[in-house]
């Protein structure tokens, strides 16, 4: 991770004084400015609960992946680099095989997302949440 990535996150831990805030209208606020990512995604698998998310993602995205589909993934928390949190599919045209957002991507959605918010309250989860459906958009 850059030295700049890690301002920015830093930044975005402060927008709101709280961890969670579970209210919509701040992330709808946001992803209206951005021209609402989340509209121009794929069909999405939301997996919620206490236990077994990440076998469960893994062995979807295992099977999705034998049949020819691009699977992103969105996590949350990291465990070692916040980078493990987005993980953009194979691309169609052929070219990479997938990973982990790298840091130019990750820097440029962040700040997209930071800007499109304009300082306004914001929890970190939702916006890198933004961010994620953001990048995801753009693949």
């Amino acid at each position: 991770m850059t030295p700049y990535t890690d301002r920015i996150l830093d930044r975005l831990t402060r927008l709101h004084p709280k961890k969670i805030d579970l209210v919509l209208d701040r992330i709808q606020h946001v992803l209206a400015a951005l021209d609402h990512p989340e509209d121009k995604l794929p069909p999405v698998i939301h997996v919620g609960g206490t236990n077994g998310k990440g076998s469960v993602i893994a062995f979807l995205g295992a099977m999705l992946r034998a049949e020819g589909y691009s699977v992103h993934v969105y996590t949350s928390p990291h465990l070692v680099r916040f980078h493990e949190r987005i993980v953009i599919g194979k691309r169609a045209s052929g070219g990479s095989s997938g990973g982990p957002i790298g840091d130019a991507e990750l820097e440029h959605v962040l700040g997209a997302c930071e800007e499109a918010n304009g300082g306004a309250p914001l929890t970190f989860f939702e916006i890198t949440t933004a961010a994620a459906l953001l990048a995801f958009s753009i693949h």
